[in-house]
Formats: C-alpha cells, structure tokens, sequence
C-alpha cells in the first residue's frame, strides 16, 4: 500500500510544501518529482503514484508557493492561461533552487535508499534537467523542458546520466531548440535524447486531452522506466 504524507522544505526565504509517497515497501530509491504549470495536481499525483508503484519514494515540491501555495488549474484552456499568468513572474534561478533543495530534502529521508534522481514533465523538465547542472541527482529525466536548450551552456556540470524527452510536433519548444538538444546530447555519452514522431508538448498528460497522446506516452514510459532501472534500481 502507497501512503503519503506532506513535509516542509526551508530555504533563506521561506518555506513550501513536499508532498511524499511512499511505496509499499516503506522504503526505496528516491525520484524528486517536479510539476508542469498546472502544479502538484491530479496528474502529477497520479505520476508519482505510477513511481511509488514501481518501488520509488517520490517528493514533489510546490514550486509555485512564492506565487500561489498550493496552485493546481483544470488542464484546460482556462487552466492553461491562468498556469501562464503565474509561470512568467516566477524567478527561473530561485525555482531552480528550490528544486535542488527539495532534493536534499529528500535525501535525508531514512526511508531514501542511496542517492535521489530527478523527473519532471513540462516547467518540470525544465527543472530536472536544471537540477542535474546544478545539482548532484543520481540520474534525470526531461519531459518536454522547454528551458533545457537554453541552458545548455551547462551541459559540461552534469554528472549523471540524464534523459530527455520531447515531441516532433511540439508547439511550445522551437523545433531548431529540439534539434540543438539532440545534437548536444549525441557528443555526450551521459546524455540521451529522445524525440517522439508527431507528439505534441504534454505527450504524456492524459488528464489533459488536447495534449496527451498514448502512444507516446506508453513508449516514452517503457523508456524512463528502463532508464531507472539502469541507473536508479530498485533492489
């Protein structure tokens, strides 16, 4: 059985939400788990659940608790400009610095096996990839960061094996940013990149139907589920 509950990071300015899950094991190997826009709502929920199932303990901080503590928006188009009106006053480095600190946060859990990984879909992927140059995860997953081409200028602080994902057909990241994260990683051999023919951004959001695509999502998944496997396993 899955059981949760919610924990307090402390940074120089305050303080925010970690909300954790914890496999039926009542213990394993970390995965901060970081939100799209629409925050730590039913899909993000529903992920970390897919990863305590898989035998992970899973922290999603609120990234938005500067702006709106406790911020979740419908996946609709409503949801859609209202999560925009708060993402553009948030400050990128101060995310990034929660991000980092909710996985020190999670590292000192008793019930954390080993050193935590990163995963993040969307505004989150751009902070998984963000935790890897800045941070110290054992490994990162992307989904669709829209912000990872543009910090690739510190792709050489990276020192674990990353994973990134994106769609073909992504109306929100420029396909020249794509193709310059592709070409990135192909010089790395701790940096994979994978593009999905024809998804589009949110690939993988199923509670959001003018985003998800199944398909893509499935075989995005299988990957990210191998990718751990290699590199964060449950024991």
């Amino acid at each position: 059985m899955i059981t949760t509950r919610t924990e307090t990071v402390t940074v120089d300015d305050g303080s925010f939400d970690l909300h954790l899950w914890l496999p039926e094991a009542g213990h394993g190997p970390g995965l901060a788990l970081y939100q799209e826009i629409f925050g730590v709502g039913s899909y993000i929920v529903a992920v970390a659940e897919r990863l305590a199932q898989l035998g992970y303990v899973v922290a999603a901080p609120d990234l938005f608790w500067r702006q709106q503590p406790g911020w979740v928006a419908d996946h609709d188009e409503a949801g859609l400009a209202a999560s925009f009106e708060i993402v553009v006053t948030v400050d990128l480095d101060r995310a990034v610095s929660d991000s980092v600190a909710s996985l020190e946060r999670l590292a000192e859990r008793d019930e954390v096996d080993g050193r935590p990984g990163a995963i993040g879909f969307c505004f989150g992927g751009t902070m998984a990839w963000r935790v890897a140059t800045d941070g110290t995860p054992a490994c990162a997953v992307s989904y669709y960061g829209s912000g990872v081409a543009e910090a690739l200028d510190r792709a050489d602080a990276v020192t674990c094996p990353v994973l990134l994902h994106f769609g073909s057909a992504d109306a929100f990241i420029p396909a020249a940013d794509i193709d310059r994260v592709v070409a990135a990683a192909a010089e790395r051999p701790d940096i994979e990149a994978v593009v999905h023919a024809g998804a589009g951004h949110a690939f993988d959001n199923h509670e959001a139907p003018t985003f998800h695509d199944p398909d893509a999502a499935a075989a995005a998944w299988n990957t990210t589920v191998a990718f751990l496997a290699r590199h964060l396993p449950v024991r």
